[in-house]
């Protein structure tokens, strides 16, 4: 019985077909800028997303002029999030209160459908609706989320109480791997840890003050991997 082969262009064909089908997943997992968090609790690395391209732009920018150096995690509250960004935590006192400091300048606001506050979720911090109805985030300040397990009743009741814009695939990332869905489409996600959430977690368990202030300073500095 004579063999069947695929002839040399149909060949050449379906290996480029698969090479480029290859690159454009490596494009799309590889998408956005890299960036680390070295903590004196362990390194994240973080990844900013290109649908935020203000926010990722200013980070850039900060980490380029080496803002981020010798920061400190300045608010830090377990199951909700750590703060920091404030550049008053340089070389601050014991006890000293912080959060007012900043860049001297705002972004704009830019939510988008399926950025989300889950655990992980990098995102800007601001003043209150009252005196910032824009809703435009601080220059500098971010936090990054840890939040908690939702149960499905829990999210069914927030979803009733348009509390927070769930659809079936984020009701799941909630009910699953966790976040502060509350805060969705309040404030600006503009990125994601996409290694070291036991570092985020380490963070989030140190005991703090009356400030939520870290009674041990929790140290870091920022660098771009890519």
């Amino acid at each position: 019985m004579m063999k069947k082969y695929l002839s040399f262009p149909i060949v050449s064909l379906i290996i480029m077909l698969f090479l480029f089908s290859f690159h454009a997943m490596a494009q799309e997992n590889n998408s956005g800028r890299l960036i680390k968090f070295e903590t004196s609790q362990g390194d994240m690395l973080v990844r900013l997303y290109d649908e935020t391209p203000l926010h990722r732009d200013n980070m850039i920018k900060l980490i380029e002029e080496g803002f981020y150096k010798n920061q400190l995690f300045h608010r830090v509250i377990k199951d909700f999030m750590i703060q920091g960004g404030d550049p008053h935590s340089v070389g601050a006192d014991k006890g000293q209160r912080l959060g007012s400091g900043g860049p001297g300048y705002t972004v704009p606001a830019e939510f988008k459908d399926g950025l989300i506050h889950k655990k992980g979720a990098l995102a800007a911090a601001r003043k209150g609706d009252q005196v910032n109805p824009q809703q435009a985030s601080n220059g500098s300040q971010f936090y990054l989320v840890q939040g908690r397990v939702f149960t499905p009743e829990e999210i069914n009741i927030l979803a009733q109480r348009g509390v927070a814009a769930l659809t079936k695939e984020t009701a799941e990332i909630y009910t699953t791997l966790g976040g502060t869905p509350h805060l969705d489409g309040a404030y600006t996600v503009f990125g994601e840890v996409v290694e070291g959430l036991e570092v985020l977690d380490l963070i989030a368990a140190q005991p703090c003050d009356a400030y939520d202030r870290p009674n041990e300073d929790v140290i870091f500095s920022i660098s771009i991997v890519r």
